[in-house]
């Protein structure tokens, strides 16, 4: 019996009971929530019945709604049994059309890749040349490469030292031959074989009449490792270096990809013959500290790269003393050391250093087996430093750039012949300085000048007359009428960073002798047909 009607006549009772059974909901559920609101009704009574009354069972079939909606959307979203109808009837949707629903968006790309993207001349014209590659027999009328510093003069050299010594590029034989699976399978010293490091130093110390301490000395996976990673070492992202120019197009990516170092060029000029001036780089290095930007080294290539001429021992010790005043590091690119074919001799900065009282913990050599030995393929760098915070650190970073093991063990048994390495310099520099005076003789015969050089693997020569108007876009139509008309690729001197323009960077070591008289005809009969419409 409800309480509430527990004290009213047995009439009006019924009456107020059959008015309940009108209100009371059908539903088997909603009754269970009556049953529950009128007791509570019955105990609570005035105004809190009322409202618990009209509150709970709000609630209470919002919460049902909510549980039944869930429970059917599961349900919904089952997957069917096999075998079920449903299965059969709504198969689910395939992968391709779930995939073409999704928006087509480009993954992301860091900045640092976009800003490697671009290509200069001096790349495109190496592409040129692989996608046509000129071949005597196969291809007559393709691209000849003469932008690519490479020395194959005197691989024959090599050539002959495998063959006679077959055990220094063989995987078989004893445990204690040097290139045995033992001796190249386990993991060395990421920066170089101690016995490679050795002969590395012995070498250098013959090429460049100086003395080199193994200990200092960091192998690299070629000499651009080893530039960049003093490019790490001695600068942050954003800081400078002055180069003088025009200089190697390469260190623009190898400083600036990845270790963010700004070049910043120091002009030289056909009247002191590319030589760089104090004056230049005074004005250059007050230039560079006005804009709020921090020079910390002076990156300079002896020989030079395009230039092909040599520092003497004068100009490198003023070189010496302005880094000293400055406080800055001194940086030289040395690589074309054994390849110095004319007068005056090459002079190493680790000679000048031995010879005076200098702050030798700023200055740093590279060096590598590319150009001297004609083994770029072989891809190994060094980085000499005498500062031993910059050396150990390049010890730790060589993990990133080691030389392989084989290279290494092929690399110490060919250093150590040193009867074979004194012949083999002496038949290169004789054989290069040959071809320097043929394609310079033959590009004089076609009307092109060749500045006076004495090293390297190129010529630099002047085509300010065969310009269609003297400026850079000038420069850049004559590089692309050489590389379409004449099929030859050569580097111009814009992307050297050359101030003057017409110049170009003419390499000659890659070719042997028929292919060089080949090339000569092409610019004779170019420079014959453009001397020929200018005139009409």
């Amino acid at each position: 019996m409800n309480p509430m009607t527990q004290n009213i006549s047995p009439r009006r009772r019924r009456g107020i009971e059959e008015e309940e059974e009108d209100y009371r909901p059908r539903d088997p559920g909603a009754g269970a929530v009556m049953r529950v609101i009128v007791p509570l009704q019955g105990v609570v009574q005035g105004r809190g019945g009322v409202v618990l009354g009209s509150v709970i069972p709000c609630a209470l079939f919002y919460l049902l709604q909510l549980y039944l909606r869930r429970h059917r959307s599961s349900s919904q979203t089952r997957p069917p049994q096999p075998g079920s109808s449903q299965a059969e009837t709504h198969p689910p949707p395939s992968p391709q059309r779930a995939l073409s629903r999704s928006p087509s968006r480009p993954a992301f790309v860091s900045s640092r890749a976009a800003h490697v993207l671009g290509d200069s001349p001096y790349y495109l014209g190496w592409k040129a040349y692989q996608d046509d590659p000129y071949d005597a027999v196969d291809n007559p009328e393709g691209v000849i490469q003469m932008g690519l510093s490479e020395n194959q003069l005197s691989l024959d050299l090599i050539d002959d030292w495998l063959k006679s010594h077959p055990e220094a590029s063989s995987f078989g034989g004893a445990d204690d031959m040097s290139l045995s699976i033992r001796g190249i399978a386990g993991y060395q010293d990421y920066y170089g074989m101690p016995d490679l490091r050795t002969a590395m130093a012995d070498f250098m110390g013959d090429v460049m009449k100086a003395r080199f301490d193994s200990s200092r000395i960091i192998l690299t996976a070629g000499a651009t490792a080893a530039v960049e990673m003093l490019g790490f070492c001695l600068a942050e992202p954003g800081n400078a270096f002055l180069v003088p120019s025009p200089y190697y197009p390469g260190f623009d990516r190898d400083l600036n990809a990845r270790a963010g170092v700004e070049l910043v060029p120091v002009p030289c000029r056909s009247t002191d013959n590319f030589n760089v001036t104090i004056t230049a780089l005074e004005r250059a290095f007050n230039q560079t500290k006005k804009k709020g930007v921090a020079v910390r080294a002076l990156l300079i290539s002896n020989p030079s790269n395009p230039v092909g001429n040599t520092l003497d021992s004068n100009m490198l010790t003023m070189l010496l003393v302005f880094a000293r005043e400055k406080n800055i590091h001194l940086i030289c690119d040395e690589v074309y050391a054994g390849s110095v074919y004319g007068s005056p001799e090459f002079t190493s900065i680790a000679n000048v250093l031995e010879s005076g009282e200098f702050d030798k913990s700023r200055v740093h050599i590279i060096y590598g087996a590319s150009k001297d030995l004609g083994l770029p393929g072989l891809r190994v760098g060094v980085l000499y430093s005498y500062s031993d915070k910059i050396m150990k650190a390049a010890q730790k970073l060589a993990r990133f750039c080691s030389v392989s093991s084989q290279t290494q063990r092929l690399l110490i048994a060919l250093l150590s012949d040193a009867e074979f390495i004194q012949k083999y310099m002496n038949e290169n520099r004789r054989r290069l300085g040959e071809r320097f005076n043929v394609l310079s003789e033959g590009l004089k015969n076609a009307g092109i000048t060749c500045t006076k050089s004495n090293g390297g693997l190129f010529c630099w020569v002047a085509m300010p007359n065969f310009m269609p108007f003297f400026s850079q876009k000038g420069e850049n139509i004559l590089w692309e009428n050489l590389l379409k008309e004449a099929k030859i690729s050569v580097t111009p001197g814009s992307v050297c960073h050359c101030i003057e323009h017409g110049w170009f960077r003419v390499c000659f070591a890659t070719l042997n002798g028929h292919d060089t008289l080949v090339a000569l005809q092409r610019f004779q009969k170019f420079c014959e047909n453009y001397k020929r419409t200018s005139q009409e």
